[in-house]
């Protein structure tokens, strides 16, 4: 499975620094999320991990392999992306498009085999959508349109899953529920998952590390269980955040 290096990453946005001399290495089986209030930098940092968006300073490395370097399409078979905006109501089936998440794998773009076609199929029923493998992706509702680009992403098989607020679109229900499923099938897969999410709740449950943006520049990178404090989470906020338990699960609420 593959070792992601963040290595003195700086990203600036409008004269205004994001990140300044990060330094995270995300390995195989880690679970990460980043957290940080509006405008901190989530989205900027995951797009920049996949090329999507120039690096100011530092560098990202893919197994000891500079991203820069990378194909696109090398770059898609390691690293998959759950886009913020999800997936645009396209003109094709729920099967076609989920399909798509099998294309930097294909070795022939005409032909797809039988082992795309059943981890597609795979994919649509552990997210509840095999009923729905013949409908236009026009007709789906959010909700479905966001489960059906989670099972795009599972169907891609990455090793290291990037996911920017997976629960967009959900009901609270689905939320545990299909994030439970899918960081399951990451574990078992012995891959590595980034989330980034405003929800500090779904971020301790799911996530055993953390990168928690602060203004100026700053990061707090640890374990979950010592950066996720009502000190540090007041300071990244601007606003008093407290904690209690139910359970074994510890929730954070605004005071």
């Amino acid at each position: 499975m593959a070792t992601l290096q963040i290595s003195s990453l700086t990203l600036e946005v409008a004269n205004r620094t994001l990140c300044r001399d990060l330094n995270v290495q995300i390995q195989p089986n880690e679970s990460w999320c980043l957290l940080g209030r509006n405008g901190a930098g989530k989205t900027t940092l995951l797009h920049s991990l996949i090329k999507q968006r120039v690096i100011d300073e530092g560098s990202v490395l893919l197994d000891g392999k500079n991203i820069a370097d990378l194909k696109q399409r090398e770059l898609a078979r390691k690293i998959g992306i759950l886009f913020q905006q999800g997936i645009e109501a396209l003109p094709a089936t729920v099967f076609e498009t989920v399909m798509l998440g099998r294309h930097p794998h294909l070795q022939s773009l005409l032909l797809d085999n039988e082992k795309d076609i059943e981890i597609a199929e795979q994919a649509l029923a552990i997210f509840e959508l095999g009923s729905l493998k013949e409908r236009p992706v026009d007709t789906l509702s959010g909700g479905e349109l966001q489960r059906l680009a989670l099972a795009l992403l599972l169907a891609q098989t990455p090793e290291i899953f990037l996911l920017d607020e997976p629960s967009n679109h959900l009901d609270v229900a689905f939320q545990i529920k299909l994030l439970t499923v899918l960081t399951d099938k990451v574990r078992e897969a012995s891959a590595s998952l980034i989330m980034a999410t405003h929800d500090i709740n779904l971020a301790s449950r799911f996530c055993d590390n953390i990168i928690l943006l602060l203004e100026g520049g700053e990061a707090l990178v640890g374990k979950c269980s010592d950066v996720l404090t009502e000190e540090n989470l007041s300071k990244a906020y601007g606003c008093p955040i407290q904690s209690v338990y139910s359970g074994e699960h510890r929730l954070f609420y605004p005071a």
